[in-house]
């Protein structure tokens, strides 16, 4: 016999845990289903904590409305919750003549996704706010910022919690069936068990496209492919020469190896682009070569041996390596066809900052 509930979010993530937030303040029953012991365990927790302005996207795309609208539901969330952030900006640099077009490009862009404070920086002005930082040109982006993100977290299940949402820890989804009076959900774990919902939100991140193949009479042609694209960090050793994060112009699959300082003032490099089979988060210190290079273009004054290991983390791709970037994709009923069912594919960056507008775009679907 399965139990009866009203809505289920898939995983506990950033968004998963702001969408639950979301549906449980209008009063539904929410359950978070979680495969692992704490909460934002993968992507949520390995990225570069960068609250985004919304530069870099297409326009009118999913990503940009639900950035720039994100950013601003963010840092009012932060304000009342109390989570520490710093809205220090960002520059974004080129290094050599050839690159100053794209800076052209990218504040329109900004533009025309309402982002509209970004500042011509000279490179005098550039050395007299970053000393270390070398370029010929760059743009300042006062609206982008830095947070403690595993409390953001926190404060966004508090709320869902309050609100009366409950998680499941340690509850891996091992299938599902569309039935005719809602979606069963099939669990692992150490006590199996199965629940029919009304209302399923699948947010699982790097697992979405298998949980939702994995639901019997979900069509298969509506779930996109999976590719996992790794971005590897490195930290820098010694005083902090920078006090905000400096991004070169972006690159084809992510935003260029760039400056990320924490609240705790410890610099990171990164991340990367390497394209992967499966999930696996070590960090190879032969790519070391790679980022002194990276680097040395806008922060000429690396020292050899500097930068160590750090962490890595994985977006999930639905596009492959040689393809263009894609939208995120929100798929409801008239999508797939499946009443009550929502899936959440290709939620990278800029997940984190959007994750409130996704929040409020999902529930005003179910």
């Amino acid at each position: 016999m399965s139990e009866r509930v009203d809505c289920i979010v898939i995983g506990a993530g950033v968004v998963g845990l702001a969408v639950a937030r979301a549906v449980a303040l209008t009063g539904r029953e929410v359950v978070i289903l979680e495969k692992a012991d704490i909460i934002g365990s993968e992507t949520s927790s390995r990225h570069s904590e960068v609250i985004h302005a919304g530069i870099y996207y297409a326009q009118d795309s999913l990503k940009a409305r639900f950035c720039v609208a994100g950013k601003k539901a963010m840092y009012e969330f932060c304000d009342v919750h109390g989570v520490a952030y710093n809205r220090c900006g960002k520059i974004i640099v080129a290094t050599d003549e050839a690159q100053l077009p794209e800076l052209e490009r990218l504040k329109s862009n900004a533009a025309a996704n309402g982002v509209e404070d970004l500042e011509w920086m000279t490179p005098a002005e550039v050395t007299e706010m970053e000393p270390a930082v070398y370029c010929v040109g760059a743009l300042l982006s006062p609206s982008t910022g830095i947070l403690d993100s595993h409390a953001y977290m926190l404060a966004l299940q508090g709320d869902a919690e309050a609100a009366g949402a409950m998680t499941a820890f340690m509850t891996p989804v091992v299938g599902g069936r569309v039935m005719n009076d809602g979606i069963r959900i099939d669990c692992g774990g150490a006590a199996p068990t199965s629940l029919v919902a009304d209302t399923v939100i699948n947010s699982a991140g790097l697992w979405s496209q298998a949980i939702a193949a994995g639901i019997a009479g979900v069509p298969a042609d509506t779930v996109p492919p999976t590719y996992y694209c790794k971005g590897n960090y490195y930290t820098l050793s010694g005083k902090p020469p920078f006090r905000r994060p400096v991004y070169p112009v972006p690159e084809k699959a992510g935003l260029g190896v760039h400056v990320t300082v924490d609240l705790g003032g410890q610099v990171r490099f990164g991340p990367d682009v390497e394209w992967v089979d499966g999930i696996d988060y070590d960090v190879d210190p032969a790519r070391a070569d790679k980022f002194y290079a990276a680097v040395r273009k806008y922060y000429p004054a690396l020292q050899d041996g500097a930068i160590q290991p750090g962490y890595s983390g994985i977006r999930p791709k639905i596009q492959a390596p040689h393809e263009a970037a894609r939208d995120f994709l929100v798929q409801g009923p008239d999508d797939h066809g499946v009443p009550g069912l929502i899936n959440l594919y290709g939620i990278e960056s800029p997940g984190m900052t959007s994750s409130l507008a996704i929040a409020d775009f999902v529930q005003k679907l179910i």
